[in-house]
């Protein structure tokens, strides 16, 4: 497979033939045993399947609820191991330790690799390009960011994710601190987005 030297963020680019009204939600820094639970508890109520980035350290200490992602039929990207903001400036072989220790855990707890690959803050450098590559992944990017890791509030996630359209990849998280606004706003989010015709799918 080889290097790409930029990351997908719209839905089409990775299914041509996917709805052209589908959006992908995607779920990142967990599992976290609080708030993923919720999450997918939430998403399974909606009848939506997500695309969860993993962290490498919390799938080491929560390997049961990495398990139970894959069991509620959700696709996984790599997150690196530690999610660090400035891998965009770190060598080579450290960016490959990073996503190759991540690229295990996850693939020991849940028996899936995964097919994508998500940089942490969206850094990206030629070196996270290659190991991405070097294990088969995509590299993936988003459309929509409500920034909800800052927790701006619920009706700012809210009006953030109503701006959605089809093709959108949109970003939110279950790990990082307390997700409730995230909870909150993407249980008003997801009937609306509906309503207006637009299908979730999983990347």
């Amino acid at each position: 497979m080889p290097a790409r030297t930029d990351a997908v963020h719209r839905v089409h680019d990775l299914f041509p033939t996917a709805p052209p009204n589908a959006v992908a939600l995607t779920i990142d820094d967990g599992p976290q045993p609080e708030w993923t639970p919720k999450m997918l508890d939430l998403l399974a109520e909606f009848e939506v399947k997500a695309t969860f980035s993993l962290i490498g350290i919390q799938v080491k200490q929560f390997p049961k609820l990495a398990e139970r992602i894959v069991q509620a039929g959700h696709q996984l990207c790599n997150h690196t191991m530690t999610h660090p903001l400035y891998i965009a400036s770190m060598s080579r072989k450290k960016v490959d330790a990073e996503i190759t220790e991540a690229h295990v855990r996850i693939g020991e707890a849940t028996g899936v690799a995964p097919k994508f690959f998500r940089s942490p803050g969206g850094a990206w450098s030629h070196a996270v390009f290659h190991s991405a590559a070097r294990h088969g992944m995509i590299p993936i990017d988003w459309d929509i960011d409500p920034r909800d890791w800052a927790r701006p509030g619920t009706g700012h996630i809210k009006r953030a994710m109503l701006k959605a359209k089809g093709g959108d990849i949109l970003l939110c998280h279950d790990g990082g601190g307390d997700r409730s606004e995230t909870i909150k706003a993407l249980r008003k989010v997801i009937p609306e987005l509906k309503k207006r015709g637009l299908t979730f799918v999983s990347l």
